[in-house]
């Protein structure tokens, strides 16, 4: 098993939920727009799969590694919801708890990155 770089993955995450809370936004903001398509992005579990762990050089006289880039995929909300008589499908319910599951989940990586934070402080300090 390879092991997990937390403030990484925190990183990530947090990257994440800004292009979320982007994609909400929008939804909102277009709430009246005639024609407006809900957009999402795809949930961070799909992100992580597509991931792979690979090595990183840390000295110049190591083999170049490859990064992959980190893009997050939007596309049109999958919510299977009705369409307005003026096309719009973003339903402002549905965005008010997409926008709530954000604010959670920021502060649960902040939570999480702060425990380990001291957690790692701890060690080092004896």
């Amino acid at each position: 098993m390879q092991p997990v770089n937390l403030f990484e993955l925190a990183s990530q995450k947090a990257s994440w939920l800004a292009v979320r809370q982007t994609a909400v936004s929008s939804n909102i903001a277009n709430a009246n727009t005639p024609g407006y398509a809900a957009v999402d992005v795809q949930p961070f579990e799909a992100v992580l799969d597509q991931k792979t762990v690979a090595m990183r050089a840390t000295h110049v006289n190591h083999l170049p590694a490859t990064n992959s880039g980190a893009g997050f995929s939007v596309s049109q909300a999958n919510d299977s919801v009705p369409i307005m008589p003026s096309g719009n499908t973003v339903t402002l319910e549905t965005e008010l708890m997409k926008s709530g599951e954000v604010r959670r989940d920021m502060e649960l990586n902040t939570a999480i990155v702060k425990a380990f934070h001291r957690m790692l402080l701890m060690t080092t300090r004896g």
